[in-house]
C-alpha cells in the first residue's frame, strides 16, 4: 500500500497538493490512536536518547565539514538530512514494527526540542544568514512541533481516565494507524513532488546528485540507529528513531537558512525513508503471516 500511496501521489501531485494542509491533522489523529498505548510512567530519556541526539547534531557538522569544500550546497543538504528532528509519525510506524512506542515517543519530544533550540546555532556556525532571529526561529519551529506531539499524547490520557471505553476501542484498533498514514503519504509525496517541479534552478545534475546523496544517507542513518539501538534492546525505535526524519520542518529550515536549492536534499528524503519504512512493514506483515500459515 505505502509504494502505491507515493506512487499514486507522485503521479497526481497537482491534485494531491492541494490536501497539503490535511497533513498535521492526519498525524494528530495516527499519533492519537497510537499514544493510546503509551504510559506516563514508561516515557524516560536513556543513554540511547543520548547517543542519538549526538549523532543527529555533531553527525549533521561533520558531515557538512566533509563535503563543505567540494560542494557548499551539497554540504548543506546532508547537513539539514541529519540534522532534521525526529518524525512525530515516526511512533506510528515504531508501533506497526512491534518497536517501543514510550522509547520513541520520548525521543521524538527531545530530538525536536533540541533542534528547535540548537538549528539556529549550528545555521550560524555554517555562516547560512536567514530573516528571522534565535527567538522568531525557536518560536517557529516549537509552534509547529508543539501542538502536533504534545495534544494528542495529553488527548490519549484525557480519554483514558474520563471516556475509558473510547480509550480501550481506540487502543484495539491500531491498524487504523496504517490507512491514515498511508493517505498522509500519498499527499506528502504530492506535496513533495510538487515542490521540486516548482525549483526555478536547472541544474538538474545537481538536483540528482542530492538525491542520490540523500538515499546513502537515509540508508546509513536507519542501520546505524538499528545498530545502536540494537545495543540497548531498541532495534526499532533506534532505526525510526534516527532514519525517519520531520521533512517537511527540514524543508522550510532548508529555505530559510541555508540555500534554496538545498531544500531538494530533505525532499528527496521523503521517498526514501518511506520507501524503507514501506519495506519494513512488508518484511512485518510476511513474518507475521508466516507464523499463522505455521499455526494454522
Amino acid at each position: 500500500m505505502l509504494p502505491l500511496a507515493m506512487l499514486g501521489g507522485g503521479i497526481f501531485y497537482s491534485f494531491f497538493n492541494l490536501f497539503a494542509f490535511l497533513t498535521p491533522y492526519l498525524i494528530s489523529i495516527m499519533l492519537l490512536i497510537t499514544c493510546c498505548r503509551l504510559s506516563i510512567r514508561e516515557m524516560r530519556f536513556t543513554r540511547l536518547h543520548a547517543w542519538m541526539l549526538a549523532i543527529q547534531v555533531f553527525g549533521s557538522l561533520v558531515v557538512y565539514g566533509a563535503i563543505c569544500c567540494f560542494d557548499r550546497v551539497l554540504a548543506e543538504a546532508m547537513l539539514i538530512c541529519v540534522l532534521a528532528p525526529t518524525a512525530v509519525a515516526a511512533t506510528v510506524i515504531t508501533g506497526m514494527l512491534g518497536g517501543s512506542v514510550p522509547c520513541l515517543a520520548s525521543y521524538t519530544l527531545v530530538s525536536n526540542l533540541c533542534v528547535a533550540v540548537v538549528a539556529p546555532l549550528v545555521f550560524s556556525l555554517v555562516g547560512a544568514q536567514g530573516d528571522l532571529s534565535f527567538g522568531q526561529s525557536v518560536w517557529h519551529i516549537c509552534s509547529q512541533v508543539g501542538p502536533l506531539l504534545l495534544l494528542p499524547l495529553a488527548g490519549a490520557w484525557v480519554l483514558e481516565y474520563f471516556v475509558p471505553s473510547v480509550h480501550k476501542m481506540l487502543r484495539a484498533r491500531q491498524s487504523i494507524s496504517f490507512y491514515l498514514w498511508s493517505l498522509a503519504l500519498t499527499i506528502v509525496t504530492g506535496r513533495t513532488v510538487f515542490f521540486i517541479m516548482q525549483q526555478d534552478s536547472k541544474n538538474y545534475g545537481e538536483e540528482f546528485l542530492m538525491a542520490f546523496a540523500a538515499l546513502l544517507l537515509c540508508a546509513v542513518q536507519f542501520a546505524l540507529g538499528r545498530w545502536i539501538g540494537k545495543k540497548y534492546g531498541e532495534t526499532i525505535a533506534g532505526g525510526q528513531g534516527l532514519g525517519q526524519k520531520n521533512t517537511i520542518l527540514a524543508i522550510w529550515m532548508a529555505q530559510v537558512y541555508l540555500s534554496p536549492l538545498s531544500s531538494i536534499g530533505p525532499a528527496a528524503y521523503v521517498l526514501w525513508q518511506n520507501s524503507i519504512n514501506a519495506y519494513q512493514l512488508y518484511r512485518k506483515r510476511k513474518a507475521v503471516n508466516s507464523v499463522g500459515d505455521g499455526r494454522l
